[in-house]
């Protein structure tokens, strides 16, 4: 749904009107996008309705059941005015193929009729509605004023990603891997998130000139040429995420304990790419990454992460330190070392692993919760300074959670209620962290930034 247009309380009737007809219909392990504005600080009108909306989409992913989600996209304001109708490859949700708007497709089920549907302003628009499991992006070189339900059809063939200009983007290529991931069973554990993308970015750092010549033009492996380096990588997540950046096209550089070192080295071969075994809180750690490296970053994925639950009255120094030194200091440290030292290239990613306890906190936890909400002001601070400066883009995931050794070994019914305490009523998988990572880290993710995406089911933990 295309809500950009939404600038009064009356026109969210329009929400109502368009979603409710339809959603008897939306497939088992279907998606729900809308389409925001980022709210204006100068318009409280609008900024009221368009804040409204986080609030439906949140509520609309907990009502919703079957493995469907709902998040809400916002575009600055820069952004919607020079928009351009992109094509959306979708992948199926349920074990079908995946459906798109595409001028002369064909498809076997029979066409829903249109229906009228007012939009911002008065007008009326015809569109269609009825099938909307999966959907496109309206096309926006006529964006309308209010919600349009999109129409589908079939599936294209994947579409190459052209190369960025140094400036920035246009609109279309900026929601083209967002929407590529939210409405694909990648986002499958992701639901009732706030994604803000800002198309204006730059891509490339300070000074340089022309496109980005690491733009791949294989869609199917998006990372094809590129370097990244995962921490934490020798098992669970982190080893899924280095798999998965593999599959992608990457070659990976795994870090881990020098302890280790079987575990890394085997996983790395099996990849084709290179161990690290090194103590990320050492003093020197930055530049032993800088002089291991077979060339400069693309990718940095920070995932080493530790606990020491306990109490806080129970809770020694000892116990204290070293969760702020592994899951935070030493990432500060790491990032501002190599990107001030030139090792992640322009156009690169940052990519840290916050959590929901960061967000909400947890009893037990005062240590990592504070670590990890740690992490979520480092993205936020540094996600603008390190795209201007660097043209390199900063998020951070924060897993909820996941069935990992850590939580197998969780007392049962503990174990148990941590699987249902959110909106899908499940568990998450390593995967799921590690294809939000892989989104993160796409060349065409260049208007994400600053962003911290759960990947929680929705828990009913936090915001």
């Amino acid at each position: 749904m295309d809500a950009t247009g939404i600038r009064t309380i009356a026109e969210l009737d329009e929400i109502h009107s368009a979603l409710h007809p339809v959603l008897r219909d939306l497939s088992t392990n279907g998606r729900v996008v809308v389409l925001g504005s980022v709210p204006d600080p100068d318009d409280h009108h609008q900024a009221a309705a368009q804040q409204a909306l986080e609030g439906f989409v949140r509520s609309l992913g907990k009502e919703l059941g079957k493995g469907r989600t709902a998040q809400l996209v916002r575009l600055r304001p820069a952004a919607e005015a020079e928009a351009e109708p992109p094509t959306v490859v979708a992948e199926g949700t349920d074990g079908t193929d995946g459906v798109a708007e595409v001028e002369g497709a064909t498809d076997a089920r029979p066409a829903p009729a249109p229906t009228p549907v007012a939009v911002g302003g008065g007008a009326t628009r015809t569109v269609r509605t009825g099938t909307v499991r999966l959907g496109v992006v309206p096309a926006l070189d006529d964006p309308p004023a209010g919600p349009v339900v999109t129409p589908v059809t079939a599936l294209p063939a994947p579409v190459a990603e052209p190369a960025r200009a140094t400036g920035g983007t246009d609109t279309a290529e900026a929601l083209r891997s967002t929407f590529r991931f939210l409405l694909s069973p990648r986002s499958a554990y992701v639901s009732g998130q706030v994604i803000t993308l800002d198309p204006a970015l730059p891509t490339t750092g300070a000074g340089a000139t022309g496109t980005d010549p690491h733009v791949p033009a294989d869609p199917a492996h998006p990372l094809a040429g590129r370097t990244a380096l995962v921490t934490g990588a020798a098992r669970g997540i982190g080893a899924t995420v280095a798999r998965t950046l593999a599959r992608d096209g990457a070659h990976v550089v795994l870090l881990d304990v020098p302890q280790s070192e079987p575990e890394l080295s085997a996983l790395a071969e099996s990849l084709g790419g290179r161990a690290l075994p090194l103590d990320i809180t050492a003093p020197d750690a930055g530049d032993a990454i800088v002089a291991a490296l077979p060339c400069d970053l693309d990718v940095l994925v920070h995932n080493a992460g530790i606990t020491r639950d306990r109490r806080l009255v129970n809770m020694p120094a000892d116990r204290w330190r070293p969760v702020l030194d592994v899951n935070l200091a030493s990432v500060l440290r790491t990032t501002d070392h190599l990107l001030a030292s030139g090792a992640v290239r322009a156009g690169g990613r940052v990519v840290a692993t916050a959590s929901i306890a960061g967000i909400a906190g947890n009893t037990g936890q005062t240590n990592y919760a504070a670590s990890k909400a740690g992490v979520i002001g480092m993205v936020r601070s540094l996600a603008p300074r390190a795209a201007a400066e660097y043209g390199v883009t900063v998020n951070a995931v924060a897993p909820g959670f996941i069935e990992t050794r850590m939580t197998a070994a969780i007392p049962l019914v503990i174990r148990e209620a941590g699987r249902r305490m959110n909106s899908l009523s499940q568990g998450g998988l390593p995967e799921d962290v590690a294809e939000t990572v892989a989104w993160f880290a796409d060349p065409g993710s260049g208007a994400v930034n600053g962003q911290v995406v759960r990947v929680c089911g929705q828990s009913l933990l936090g915001a």
